[in-house]
């Protein structure tokens, strides 16, 4: 059996080169990927009775990515969007192949023909002015984490930042004089956003100190944030503002619906859609 038969060498170069040298796909991207291969590989060897190692690019047939794709839905409880992007990955992975292996190129055509699964759209929530101003309030401004937490909470609906671009902000890219932060988003691009006076002196006090090659925003163990503790602060957040605001309790509050809420807002004010 020779690399171009084998799965392995395929699924190596596909992750280490061609997601990263070729593509320069986003972290969150290639690890989405990883983590489709890591649940279909052990399945398809499973369902085969035959160790990861050596299986061939035939073996994951489509009648099988169906199979593992029904699988996620019922053992796993995965939403549909979550089997769309498991998809997605497997594509993604037999369009590299038969780019490279003509002989794969029917095996190739038949994996993508998988269909997508029809989603309902979710409608994000938003929260309306006194809403988002009793979450502001939420955070104990007389410690350091919960200065740490107001200025965090009023950065993502200043800058209607994804709560990934808020934990990979560098105090470099604040300029704190212009009231402005430049923010990486998806895909590499950059975005220059205008920050309020108040934001721009919350901002000031937290980075005091710090090198421009730092993280803007730490936890508590001074460590950079990750967009999961970001997510965790929201909802905690949330969870105590509903004491003084019963009514955030029929909304679902994460980062994104604060991303929606500075929209919304921004709209309100008269900013132009474009």
């Amino acid at each position: 059996m020779n690399d171009q038969t084998r799965l392995g060498p395929w699924v190596r170069r596909f992750l280490l080169e061609h997601l990263v040298a070729e593509r320069n796909l986003a972290r969150n991207t290639q690890r989405s990927y990883r983590d489709a291969l890591t649940l279909l590989i052990p399945f398809v060897a499973a369902q085969l009775h035959q160790p990861v190692d050596r299986l061939t690019v035939v073996d994951v047939s489509a009648d099988l990515v169906r199979l593992f794709l029904a699988d996620l839905e019922q053992s796993r409880h995965c939403a549909i969007t979550t089997r769309n992007q498991r998809l997605a990955a497997v594509h993604a992975l037999a369009r590299f192949v038969g780019d490279h292996s003509p002989e794969h190129i029917a095996w190739c055509g038949q994996i993508r023909s998988v269909p997508f699964k029809k989603a309902s759209t979710t409608v994000i929530p938003y929260l309306d002015k006194p809403q988002m101003d009793a979450l502001l309030a939420t955070p104990d401004r007389q410690t350091a984490p919960g200065r740490r937490d107001h200025a965090l909470l009023l950065f993502l609906y200043n800058s209607g930042t994804r709560a990934e671009e808020a934990a990979q902000l560098l105090v470099s890219e604040l300029d704190l004089a212009g009231c402005s932060v430049k923010i990486r988003g998806k895909g590499g691009k950059e975005r220059c956003c205008p920050l309020w006076p108040n934001t721009v002196g919350e901002l000031r006090v937290l980075i005091a100190g710090r090198s421009p090659s730092a993280r803007v925003f730490l936890n508590r163990c001074s460590l950079p944030i990750t967009r999961f503790g970001i997510h965790t602060l929201v909802e905690r957040s949330a969870r105590k503002a509903q004491v003084k605001m019963p009514s955030l309790e029929a909304k679902r509050i994460s980062p994104p619906p604060i991303r929606h809420t500075t929209a919304t807002h921004l709209l309100r004010a008269g900013v132009d859609i474009n």
